[in-house]
């Protein structure tokens, strides 16, 4: 395998070389839990999965940690508005957001820590940052502990920014820090804020920043050095860079590679809770199958922007719902799943998905295939049509759309149990209308094609015999 990614670090298309031969080791950042996710949300989920995937067909072993975070400002601020504990606020949308994962299909990650249970870890990782000058405790006495970004001569790298041109860190009043780009480390109890979000340190009553949790579980999970960080684009400034200024200036080499994917637009702007412009999950998938949310997300590239739309996702339903009628087409003449080895995928279909995750060159090649495939049915030729079907489900299995994956529990798997039931009672009818339009009983077969029009199924008369496919 040569598999190349746009690292954001160096800007630029690089060939991917993982620090341990044959494994992969990935980081990428979860969810804020203070509301119910959204597509913008979901889709980076969405892409770490495919890339999961693909690395794992591939031939290594993947690890994969994303982290919860569970106590921050507006966790806090939201959930006193609602006059609930904060902890039963982030945990209600953490349930939200795991249904969020099983609904389009994700694998679940290796590990999945929580904020809260890192404080020892963050603390320490503080500790060593103060030792080695580039942290400081608040000068007004607050409790506050800062990151000294001036100490740091390599700040600014991964967003190609210099400290000048960055606007200045929001996360805490000016007056503790010597340069208003410094960004907390520790937060200091506040009296309007719940006791049960402070955790005793060396500098008082308190919790943890936001970015010094996730540098703290990267390294606790992954070690010091690992393959991959993740995450929205929007994340790379401040979180990600700040992530990895305070990560190296404590000795960590850290991530080899960054890759960030885009965002989902609505009118133009990036979906966010601040916006209220946001596409829920829960919502999109009852609107729309899940799998075809899950191909609208994963068809474009994970580096463009996706303008949600109506269209658009009805445009994805119907093409996997073509991609689904061929399936049962070739099943018809006996195509079944592969046993024993994996099948070898198109070369297009590789060659799309090493280069830096191309979905779409992939998804171009899977159509190229089903049409293939389509056509081989119509000729009768049945060995081209069954090898098409093979190329097919793998390839729906490299994206994590195959309808058969157990994953997709409670929808797509139960349709996969009950498919052969349904096309045998629905080929016993069509044996009841060839039998009636053999002894010429037009009007008895006309009434077993209306029923079975009625019921939501297109009957097309072939050479072949009849076959049937799902309306829409």
């Amino acid at each position: 395998m040569t598999f190349h990614v746009y690292d954001s670090l160096r800007g630029q298309v690089v060939q991917f070389v993982p620090l341990v031969p044959g494994q992969v080791s990935i980081y990428h950042c979860g969810l804020t839990v203070q509301a119910a996710p959204h597509l913008g949300h979901i889709r980076k989920e969405i892409v770490f999965d495919v890339l999961r995937r693909w690395l794992t067909h591939s031939g290594y072993s993947v690890r994969v940690v994303a982290n919860v975070t569970d106590i921050d400002d507006k966790i806090l601020q939201t959930s006193a508005r609602e006059g609930i504990p904060w902890f039963e606020h982030a945990y209600r949308f953490e349930r939200e957001l795991h249904e969020a994962y099983r609904a389009l299909g994700c694998l679940p990650p290796s590990y999945e820590p929580r904020a809260t249970g890192h404080i020892p870890e963050m603390i320490e990782l503080i500790g060593v940052l103060i030792n080695r000058g580039h942290a400081y405790p608040a000068a007004d006495g607050s409790g506050d502990v800062y990151f000294d970004v001036a100490s740091w001569p390599d700040y600014g790298r991964l967003s190609h920014q210099r400290i000048g041109d960055m606007e200045p860190a929001e996360d805490a009043d000016p007056r503790g820090k010597r340069d208003p780009h410094d960004f907390a480390l520790w937060k200091a109890h506040k009296p309007d804020e719940p006791a049960t979000a402070a955790w005793q340190s060396p500098w008082g009553p308190g919790r943890p920043g936001w970015h010094i949790e996730c540098s703290a579980m990267a390294g606790k999970y992954l070690g010091p050095a690992f393959d991959i960080h993740g995450g929205g684009i929007d994340l790379r400034f401040p979180h990600h860079e700040n992530e990895l200024a305070q990560s190296q200036a404590a000795g960590r080499p850290f991530a080899s590679y960054w890759m960030h994917n885009a965002w989902v637009t609505a009118a133009g702007e990036k979906m966010s809770k601040s916006l209220s412009n946001g596409a829920l999950v829960s919502e999109v998938t009852q609107q729309y199958p899940p799998r075809a949310v899950r191909f609208y997300l994963v068809a474009p590239h994970y580096r463009s922007a996706i303008e949600f739309s109506d269209t658009s996702l009805a445009e994805a339903t119907a093409s996997l719902a073509r991609i689904d009628n061929f399936l049962r087409r070739a099943e018809s003449v006996g195509a079944q799943r592969p046993r024993g080895p994996g099948v070898e995928l198109p070369a297009g279909f590789v060659a799309a998905l090493d280069d830096d995750l191309g979905t779409p060159g992939a998804v171009a090649v899977l159509y190229q295939e089903v049409r293939d495939g389509n056509s081989a049915l119509d000729a009768g030729d049945t060995d081209a049509a069954l090898r098409a079907y093979e190329n097919v489900t793998a390839m729906l299995g490299v994206l994590g759309l195959d309808p058969d994956d157990p994953i997709w529990s409670g929808g797509a798997d139960d349709d996969a149990r009950l498919r052969p039931v349904v096309d045998s009672l629905v080929q016993a009818l069509l044996a009841r209308r060839a039998e009636a339009r053999a002894a010429r009983d037009w009007a008895g077969a006309d009434a077993i094609r209306d029923s079975l029009t009625a019921a939501g199924l297109k009957i097309e008369d072939t050479p072949q015999g009849s076959r049937w496919t799902m309306e829409g």
